[in-house]
This record gives structure tokens, sequence and C-alpha cells, in this order.
């Protein structure tokens, strides 16, 4: 019987693999070094951590191991996830009245084959005062997330416009994630 396992540790990932009927049969979270390579562009390295993160984690030549990594991007700029809420207020300052790319790459490793899928969503935030970059930021919500924010909470308010993927934007675009499971036989929608 095949195995699904799940490289991630978000409780957001799981939740959107429920949307589509998806339960997986373990959940391992990889380490590796997210650190971007001298001169890396956003959508290069966010394809590189997807697939790095499938290959380190541990499973039978059977199983089928998902994971994603999303990354924001402001030009050529990586914004990661803050060290601490001085580093997520300047990147809501840097993002503030500007466009925006969020950037989710979809790896799915069986065996010796690995399927990756990066999808580019793009993000307006609105113009941020300082009273909203403060107040958002004590609610904790910009924690381990890439770019300080998360469109799916209180900073949802900041953004009136995307073009792309939602779930992309939250950190696994569903679309993309059920067609990569169903190459990699993994049977969707079972009875």
């Amino acid at each position: 019987m095949t195995r699904l396992i799940l490289g991630s540790a978000s409780p957001r990932r799981l939740d959107l693999l429920a949307q589509i009927g998806v339960v997986p049969d373990d959940v391992r979270p990889p380490e590796i070094d997210e650190d971007p390579k001298p001169a890396e562009l956003p959508r290069a390295y966010n394809i590189r951590i997807a697939a790095e993160k499938a290959a380190v984690v541990e499973a039978a030549p059977d199983d089928i191991v998902l994971c994603a990594d999303t990354t924001v991007a402001l030009g050529r700029r990586i914004l990661g996830k803050p060290g601490d809420a001085d580093e997520a207020a300047a990147f809501l300052r840097m993002m503030s009245g500007r466009r925006h790319r969020v950037i989710t790459t979809v790896a799915v490793k069986r065996g010796d084959q690995l399927w990756t899928r990066p999808v580019e969503s793009r993000v307006k935030m609105k113009t941020l005062s300082d009273n909203e970059i403060s107040g958002y930021l004590a609610t904790g919500d910009w924690q381990g997330k890439a770019g300080g924010y998360a469109i799916q909470g209180p900073a949802g308010a900041f953004i009136p416009w995307i073009s792309g993927s939602f779930t992309a934007i939250v950190g696994l675009p569903v679309h993309e994630t059920a067609n990569l499971l169903q190459a990699a036989g993994y049977p969707l929608w079972r009875p």
C-alpha cells in the first residue's frame, strides 16, 4: 500500500490537503538550510528549496513524499521568515502600497522520480500606517510566515487585490498539488 508522507510542519498545508480529501499517513517536517545562495533569484530559490525538502524526507521506495515551499519576493529580493518583530515590520514597510509576488513550489517524490510545480501569484498590499503595522505585529501572526504575514489571517485586511492562486499564497496550491499527486499514482477521491 502506497503511503503519503507530508514533509511540512505547517498546519495550513494539512488543512488545504483536507479540502481535497487527502490525509497524509505521516508528517515528517524536513530540516534543511533555507538560506538563499548569493545572487539566487526568488523563483529558482523556491524550486530548489522545495526539491531539497522532498529529497531529505526519509521514505520507503513506494511512498509518496509531498513537500512545498512558499517564498515572498519583492522584485529580486527574497523576503523569508522574519527573525523578529523588527524584521517583520521592515518587510511590511517594504511591501506597503506595492505589489509583490508569492511563489509556492510543490514537490512530489516517489522513488527516484521528482515532480516540481512552481505557482506564482501577485499580491497588492495597501499602504500601511505605523498603527496598522504595530497592531498587526502585536497579534504574533507574522511569526514563521514568509514575508512576515499570512493572507488567511488578520493581514488579509491589508490585501485588496490578488492575481493567481489564493491557496498557493496560503502555502499549497491545491489544484497543482492534486495533479502532482495523481501523476505520482496517489488515488484522489477514494470512495
